[in-house]
């Protein structure tokens, strides 16, 4: 118990996982959206050639949360790419236009 007490004070919390969790879902679309008290993700699996797609996760969190996201994946982006190379995106070099051309129902 007192562990557990220590962990708390040095902010730290024990993390755990089922092992439905930790098999994860495949995304290749992300739609967002946000509220006054909420940003809403949604992560989609949208198979090359078929009309429909459905959404494999949702996740629901507060703006300073979705801001701290932002930040680790801008900070896990840069690492990637440090090791592995630049991250081309076809997007960045066509035109601007929108960002996802699929319909949301």
């Amino acid at each position: 118990m007192a562990n557990n007490n220590e962990q708390q004070k040095q902010g730290q919390v024990q993390v755990n996982m089922t092992p439905e969790v930790e098999k994860g879902v495949y995304s290749n679309l992300t739609i967002m959206g946000f509220t006054p008290t909420e940003f809403i993700m949604d992560f989609v699996f949208h198979h090359p050639g078929m009309p429909r797609a459905n959404v494999q996760s949702r996740v629901v969190m507060a703006p300073a949360h979705a801001k701290r996201l932002m930040r680790l994946l801008e900070q896990n982006i840069a690492n990637y790419e440090q090791a592995n190379g630049i991250i081309n995106l076809p997007e960045d070099l066509q035109q601007k236009g929108p960002i996802s051309p699929f319909k949301v129902n």
